[in-house]
């Protein structure tokens, strides 16, 4: 039982340092990519039934308002995807029009595929918003060593701009 406990405590502790990890990428870029220093979050709940509509994961920590003195600057998404045998997490922040102005990987577990965090690679993401349908080796470019992560990220950003579609129309964003 002893044993169980100290497990559940780093288990508790590791999470807890991803978690601040994770939150402290995501300010910096939003810093970034906003050029403000000041902002506040607003999670956007969005209701069960319509989440089951959806194509991505809406949960209920990963889709923020992103204000500045109380004026809506963009949205930030935080999604995951999967590589060969484990997952990552990425960023993708939005502008007030739901158009995509920067993508980041911000925990990538693999030892091989680690590509897609480049910001070369990433840079493919910019401007692109509901009415744009990404294709692996057409508009997405491949990674040779990478071709199950960039086809996840290609796919998982591909989802998040049909479920940003679906809140458009629904007039929720």
């Amino acid at each position: 039982m002893k044993n169980l406990i100290c497990l559940l405590c780093v288990l508790s502790l590791t999470t807890i340092h991803a978690f601040n990890s994770i939150n402290k990428q995501v300010d910096k870029e939003i810093k970034s990519a906003f050029e403000i220093e000041n902002y506040v979050t607003e999670l956007k709940i969005i209701d069960s039934e319509l989440k089951s509509e959806l194509s991505s994961d809406f949960w209920n920590n990963n889709f923020y308002e992103i204000k500045n003195e109380q004026e809506l600057v963009g949205y930030a998404y935080i999604g995951e995807g999967f590589g060969k045998t484990d997952n990552f997490e990425y960023l993708l922040l939005f502008d007030v029009n739901l158009i995509i102005v920067k993508s980041k990987v911000l925990k990538y577990r693999e030892d091989y595929g680690g590509e897609i965090g480049s910001k070369r690679w990433l840079k493919q993401f910019i401007g692109k918003s509901s009415k744009d349908k990404l294709l692996y080796g057409e508009n997405i470019a491949a990674i040779s060593g990478a071709t199950l992560s960039v086809k996840s990220m290609t796919n998982s950003v591909n989802k998040v701009l049909e479920s940003i579609a679906i809140l458009q129309n629904k007039n929720i964003l």
